[in-house]
């Protein structure tokens, strides 16, 4: 499985020594106004408001205004550098980040926030409230980058379902896109961000874009997309505790119960959600990722040396009648199983577990889409970083450095494990102890992944919809603390709820990839790009930012407006519409071929069913 999108966490995290965040600082993380009391003016209440009387091409002024301040500041920051020392590298690795400089006095030195209304509020105090939190460098995002995307463990299922050379062909493309989206995003943050009105999310974008309508559906995909992974997640873990019940060669047959595996990781994750703030997070998050590099590596090094985890092969994919099973596993037990075989092209029917013919392979594409998941934390990752101007720098390197670790580590596994291949690495070798141990740092790496999908995917919701749309309270408020603590069980349940109804870990995980990771990753950074470039595109020579009133004087509006922005870049937009439409053709086909993947397994093509007791491992 791939994508933890931790990165973000451990981003968010802040420094442990500090105490909560004030409700400004709340309101700046999470995309909500927060605690402004009534007829008073906060700048960072401000600077997170979605104001519909900004026009788009005054975003644009800001940013230029921005930009071009950050090369100053940057040169000189260049040009004060001490010279390049061993020493200096390593007090660079363990220091805080840089901070902004103050290059002016407010107020007897000190930079007031809060004002009667935003005519009072200097460049300033604009200037500091938006760069304060920004320290990370290009070294930085390179690393966020990667622990954010980076999970090999679904790469060896991905080649088993396609073969080599589809496979390396599609993990190439599907790489080179994501990396086209996130040359989108960045491109469209140079361009709207400013110290004005700072751009911190995918939601804020398509806002800026097309406005607040589009900008709620962006919202609840995100919150489903985190819902989802919660559950993926508690049926991956409870897989986990399964294996690990069942004993050494099956001692324990079918072990502990699957449905109270499952209800355990929930049970568990119910109390770690509880933890409200993410402040104290940050090295956790660092945890989890190392868990998963050292399982990955467990998983490659064991499979060349012992056979596959047939049982686990059997039990998922092998149900009596199916073309998988009754290729592999003729007699319909472990011990008939036929030899290892793989397959340069696409596999025939029977030896790709993840179904026959089209949805075989589909299956494979979308473990390949799961795993380039990650652009929609793009914006949350450029809003920390000191200099923008090089997020490219990060982001070329970190793709890089993930394709290369994707094809190594899918290629291996494939190679000694063949048709036997699972689709979580660690559960696909054979001997118990190191599988024991593999599962076990997939618990402990899990839980505090699904724990923080599940504090920000609530947040999400409650910001957005019960804050915004019902008046609900701040997080931060007696009153929004004990509403905390009553969300968290009913949202961790409905995962469980989820979790228990699917009896197929690769279909279900597969079913995600394609309808919320798939369109955060290609689909909604080609649409943001497309409307971004018409509505440039559009502006007139004679129109102009008007800087006594501080508004952009428009011209004309309407459909005219959005065609003469289109022909502006005709091949450039030409070329979005299509990607956009293909995007949209790759998830929708990615959702029929899992759809009719899990019809299958609810059909008796997997031995566990829905809140079933019968473990899928045994």
């Amino acid at each position: 499985m791939a994508s933890q999108n931790l990165a973000n966490f451990a981003l968010d995290g802040g420094d442990p020594r500090q105490g909560e965040k004030n409700p400004g600082l709340f309101a700046l993380d999470h995309g909500h106004e927060g605690g402004q009391r009534k007829g008073e003016f906060n700048i960072e209440s401000a600077q997170v408001h979605n104001d519909r009387s900004v026009l788009f091409e005054e975003y644009l002024h800001y940013a230029s205004l921005t930009r071009a301040e950050e090369r100053v500041y940057e040169g000189n920051i260049i040009n004060r550098k001490a010279p390049w020392s061993l020493g200096g590298i390593i007090k660079n690795r363990f220091s805080k980040g840089h901070v902004h400089d103050v290059n002016a006095v407010v107020s007897d030195g000190n930079i007031v926030t809060t004002h009667n209304n935003f005519s009072t509020v200097t460049d300033l105090e604009w200037r500091q409230a938006s760069r304060a939190v920004r320290t990370a460098s290009w070294g930085s995002i390179f690393f966020l980058i990667t622990t954010d995307i980076l999970g090999p463990s679904g790469a060896p299922w991905a080649f088993a379902n396609t073969g080599y050379g589809p496979g390396c062909a599609l993990y190439t493309v599907f790489g080179l896109m994501a990396s086209i989206s996130g040359w989108y995003v960045w491109g469209v943050y140079m361009h709207m961000d400013s110290d004005r009105y700072p751009l911190r999310d995918f939601g804020q974008a398509f806002f800026r874009v097309f406005g607040q309508e589009v900008r709620h559906v962006i919202n609840v995909l995100q919150s489903l997309q985190m819902f989802m992974l919660v559950a993926v997640l508690i049926l991956s873990l409870g897989g986990s505790v399964s294996q690990v019940s069942i004993g050494n060669g099956g001692i324990n047959g079918n072990g502990l119960c699957f449905i109270v595996c499952l209800l355990i990781i929930a049970i568990v994750g119910m109390v770690l959600g509880q933890i409200r703030t993410l402040q104290r997070f940050g090295w956790l998050a660092n945890l989890s990722v190392w868990t998963t590099v050292i399982t990955s590596f467990m998983a490659i090094g064991v499979s060349a040396t012992s056979i596959p985890n047939y049982a686990a092969m059997l039990g998922s994919f092998g149900g009596p009648g199916t073309p998988y099973g009754d290729t592999n596993f003729p007699t319909g037990f472990t011990n008939s199983s036929i030899p290892i075989k793989t397959f340069a092209g696409t596999p025939p029917d029977g030896f790709a577990s993840g179904g026959t013919g089209f949805l075989g392979t589909y299956q494979g594409i979308n473990t390949i889409i799961y795993a380039y998941g990650g652009a929609m934390l793009f914006f949350n990752l450029l809003a920390e970083m000191r200099n923008p101007w090089d997020f490219w720098k990060g982001m070329l390197c970190a793709d890089i450095f993930i394709y290369l670790v994707y094809m190594f580590f899918g290629l291996f596994q494939y190679s000694y494990q063949g048709q036997y291949t699972y689709n979580t690495a660690i559960q696909s070798i054979n001997p118990y102890n190191y599988q024991t141990a593999g599962n076990i740092l997939s618990i402990i790496g899990g839980l505090i992944a699904a724990a923080l999908y599940g504090n920000i995917g609530i947040k999400v919701i409650y910001n957005n919809v019960f804050m915004e749309l019902f008046g609900f309270p701040a997080l931060t408020t007696k009153r929004g603390k004990i509403i905390w603590v009553l969300m968290v069980p009913v949202y961790w349940s409905l995962a469980f709820i989820v979790a228990g109804a699917v009896p197929e870990l690769g279909d279900f995980s597969s079913l995600v990839g394609a309808f919320c990771i798939g369109n955060f990753t290609y689909t909604f950074p080609a649409l943001l790009k497309l409307g971004f470039e018409i509505k440039k595109g559009a502006m007139l020579p004679e129109e102009s930012f008007d800087e006594a009133t501080k508004k952009y004087v428009r011209h004309d509006g309407g459909l005219k407006r959005w065609i003469r922005g289109y022909r502006k870049a005709f091949l450039f937009n030409s070329f979005n519409t299509f990607y956009l439409l293909g995007s949209l053709v790759v998830c929708g086909l990615g959702c029929y071929s899992a759809i009719m993947a899990l019809i299958s397994a609810f059909g008796g093509g997997s031995v566990a069913t829905s809140f079933s007791c019968k473990s899928p491992y045994a």
